[in-house]
């Protein structure tokens, strides 16, 4: 049974998601300032925080097998990086309500994300989060030079250290991608109906994450639509 305070450590989450996937769509003018109201709580009562992905391939072992994996995946609105805030005005009942509040960082390093492919716009990968905007990258061969990954930029790689970078397909490969392609964080995953537990992220992200996890999580719904 989960506890109140989960409960409200739970909504506290969801009012996060909904008002700054408000915000987004405000910013990006598909809604005016007088509809942010409707939508925010519109998008705190309907939906989830998560959604299921199912994921195949050798790339992300041992954290998903070769065999396949089904991925519960934190939806986020964007993958900002870094602290930022953010102002905004709700018009209700023809009153203008201001309302001021910091966003806090939504991706950590060393979280495991779902991603859109950089190479292929259908797809959608599953990598770790190794670096960020600011991070300066070396590489293990003299010929390469070291670099600072640029604003908005980050790195992923994948978790099989037995492949080669062109196996691995991760940023040794494809280079840095934009942290805007990052969609979700990946927080359980079921390879089989008795092998399954929540993914090793960032410390950070699990304590944010868990109380979404004791809400969401449902073993049963994620072997059902296991496709193993």
């Amino acid at each position: 049974m989960v506890s109140l305070s989960t409960w409200c450590r739970y909504i506290a989450h969801k009012f996060d998601y909904s008002l700054s996937l408000s915000y987004k769509s405000y910013k990006g003018g598909i809604i005016n300032s007088k509809e942010v109201y409707d939508t925010v709580w519109k998008n705190l009562f309907q939906g989830k925080l998560t959604y299921l992905h199912w994921n195949k391939g050798q790339e992300m072992a041992p954290t998903v097998g070769e065999q396949g994996g089904t991925l519960l995946v934190r939806k986020l609105p964007s993958a900002d990086p870094m602290t930022i805030s953010m102002n905004v005005v709700v018009h209700m009942r023809g009153r203008g309500l201001a309302v001021m509040r910091k966003v806090i960082k939504r991706v950590f390093v060393g979280d495991v994300v779902l991603l859109k492919d950089p190479e292929k716009s259908d797809n959608f990968l599953v990598r770790r989060l190794a670096a960020i905007e600011g991070y300066e990258m070396v590489s293990t061969e003299e010929k390469d030079d070291p670099f600072v990954l640029d604003k908005d930029e980050c790195w992923v790689l994948a978790d099989n250290d037995k492949l080669k970078p062109k196996e691995a397909n991760d940023s040794r490969t494809f280079g840095p991608i934009s942290i805007s392609n990052i969609v979700g964080r990946v927080i359980y995953c079921l390879q089989t109906a008795v092998d399954h537990g929540p993914v090793q992220n960032s410390h950070f992200s699990m304590r944010k994450d868990s109380p979404v996890l004791e809400v969401e999580l449902d073993v049963e719904e994620m072997a059902k639509n296991h496709k193993a």
